[in-house]
């Protein structure tokens, strides 16, 4: 009887034990949420990747101990270890960087270069050659952009418009495709303001935009400065006025 009693607390021990790893594992992808919902809320998206970035999005393996994450411009590889009820990544020339799980969320720390972030599980699951990021920006292309758009003033008045996640965009005369600018040089050029590149076939541009609620203006990109300096893009006449 005694030894059956102290096989039963030996294995209960064991298996406390092997639920540890399933508990504080962060593998998978894991996305921004906090930015998506300022955006959302707010309207400005390039005040809410400034408030809740810099990073996006982690793609993890622990068991193959590979770690990814994008910042809407670099998307760095490191190799993740673990480190107690942490993970470490390090990156090459880098001092690294610590995660944690807290429930449902993971938790990139703080240090000297970047602030504590948050990050939740993306919930669409994209093929696995899908380059990180494209996660977020799925996410975010449905939350702030999706629903179904009416051309109030502009080419194509009356008319709606549909921007999907994946990038392709309907109803929008001269443009099939979309990419909202996020950061890197795009970000550069168009400074406080928000951008979007509109594309159909080979052909494409930048415009800015602003977002307020239901309305969403979509301007001319005036390029202000000289030639050989990198372009600073203003907003000029106002092209579209959509609705939803």
């Amino acid at each position: 009887m005694r030894k059956a009693l102290a096989f039963s607390v030996f294995a209960l021990l064991l298996g406390g034990c092997a639920s540890d790893p399933a508990k504080y594992d962060i593998s998978g992808t894991w996305i921004n949420q906090a930015a998506i919902d300022a955006a959302v809320k707010k309207g400005s998206l390039r005040e809410a990747l400034e408030t809740y970035g810099p990073n996006l999005e982690w793609s993890i393996d622990t068991r193959n101990g590979q770690a990814r994450y994008s910042n809407g411009f670099e998307r760095p590889e490191g190799h993740v270890r673990a480190d107690g009820k942490q993970w470490h990544v390090d990156f090459y020339g880098s001092a690294g960087t610590a995660l944690a799980r807290d429930g449902k969320e993971l938790i990139q720390s703080a240090s000297d270069s970047e602030p504590e972030q948050p990050f939740v599980r993306a919930e669409t699951q994209l093929p696995a050659n899908a380059p990180v990021g494209a996660s977020f920006e799925q996410a975010l292309y449905a939350a702030y952009m999706g629903g179904d758009w009416k051309i109030s003033s502009g080419p194509g008045e009356g008319g709606q418009v549909k921007f999907l996640p994946d990038g392709r965009l309907e109803g929008l005369p001269g443009a099939d495709r979309y990419a909202l600018c996020l950061a890197g040089d795009c970000a550069s050029m168009s400074g406080e303001n928000d951008s979007i590149w509109l594309q159909q076939g080979n052909k494409g541009a930048a415009w800015i935009f602003v977002r307020k609620g239901k309305q969403l203006e979509i301007f001319q990109a005036l390029n202000s400065a000289q030639p050989d300096d990198q372009p600073q893009l203003n907003p000029g006449p106002r092209q579209w006025l959509l609705e939803k």
